[in-house]
């Protein structure tokens, strides 16, 4: 049987969690995962980033200079351990690898038994980090758009040459020895249409993991990005389904996560369970619902971290997971979307009809 890496069904594996986020006679239980945002800083100036794009909504209220202090970051990974958190995935916000006190975090959670993982554009995944990463790490995904030196410099506003460095960085994470995975995103656009297949062959000849295909989200509404994407939907399709039939199988994943977004992204359940399952920390140390709402500072905050322990504040009152009301308040991209229909389904089951499967 195949193994997949990607899966809405995860959360199914942890039914003592699932099975406690109604919270109306259970204990509230820590979350299964954290997303971390070390740092709002990066070092590339990627066109569509929505923290750095005035038509997206993500990244409303940050500030580029906050990030989470050395002996913070120490107490919310303590925190992490104590409580039973799975796993830490570090993302931005900025790049993690350009968070000055990473090195630190990352030895730190070696001599935890919190797997971690971490987003990035990969231009710094070198030297002690990456072999520390290739050791005691779960996975590397790194963003990628441009399929050259000179694509890649107009892409993200940086100097030609950088491609190479981060196909370099690939190559050699790959034959470090260690059980760290390392797979791409290609962020898909008008410019690369045309290129997947190319892009992908050549990360599989890397000897990278997995290729997860996303489209470039454009605008906060829905039914723009899907125009964006019209013309060169079909096309884009056409070529994953062929690298999946030249190049997929074992060792070796394709993520299609290319979809047409939700014309008014609208939901219809009115609590979010993914609160409970995979909260964000910002840079700016505040506890945000999720991913989609981090740097959200009027609907998006659940709590914050500056004068408080994680710990003391996830298990300070159950009325925090539920302020926010998907219905009213989620009128956007949600990452989670499909996972949160599947759980609020599944918790909504009568079990008086459980027999008749």
């Amino acid at each position: 049987m195949k193994k997949l890496k990607y899966s809405r069904l995860k959360i199914f594996h942890y039914p003592e969690k699932l099975n406690s986020i109604p919270l109306e006679e259970n204990e509230i239980l820590p979350p299964l995962q954290i997303r971390i945002k070390p740092t709002n800083i990066c070092s590339h100036h990627c066109w569509y980033c929505a923290y750095r794009a005035d038509n997206l909504q993500l990244g409303k209220d940050m500030r580029i200079k906050d990030y989470i202090p050395k002996e913070k970051m120490m107490e919310i990974l303590s925190d992490c351990e104590e409580m039973g958190v799975k796993s830490i995935t570090f993302s931005g916000g900025g790049d993690p690898f350009n968070y000055k006190y990473f090195l630190d975090t990352v030895k730190k959670l070696a001599t935890t038994n919190i797997k971690f993982a971490s987003l990035t554009h990969g231009a710094l995944l070198e030297g002690e980090i990456a072999e520390l990463f290739k050791k005691h790490g779960s996975w590397i995904r790194i963003s990628i758009d441009g399929w050259d030196d000179k694509s890649y410099s107009e892409y993200r506003g940086v100097k030609e040459g950088e491609w190479s460095r981060v196909i370099g960085n690939i190559e050699n994470f790959v034959k470090l020895e260690g059980k760290c995975e390392i797979g791409v995103v290609i962020v898909i656009d008008k410019k690369n249409y045309d290129k997947v297949y190319d892009m992908s062959k050549l990360f599989y000849r890397l000897g990278v993991s997995s290729v997860k295909m996303s489209p470039c989200i454009v605008s906060n509404e829905g039914y723009i990005t899907n125009e964006y994407h019209k013309e060169i939907f079909d096309k884009v399709k056409e070529q994953i389904a062929k690298v999946k039939e030249d190049f997929e199988g074992e060792g070796f994943e394709i993520f299609d996560a290319y979809h047409k977004i939700e014309e008014k992204f609208k939901k219809d359940y009115d609590f979010c369970p993914y609160i409970q399952v995979c909260p964000v920390i910002g840079a700016d140390m505040n506890l945000y619902a999720c991913h989609d709402k981090a740097y959200n500072l009027d609907n998006g905050i659940i709590a914050s971290l500056k004068e408080k322990s994680l710990k003391e504040v996830w298990f300070s009152n159950k009325e925090q997971f539920f302020k926010i009301n998907p219905c009213v308040d989620c009128n956007h991209h949600c990452a989670v979307n499909g996972a949160n229909k599947m759980i609020v389904e599944y918790l909504s089951i009568d079990k008086d009809h459980l027999e008749f499967v």
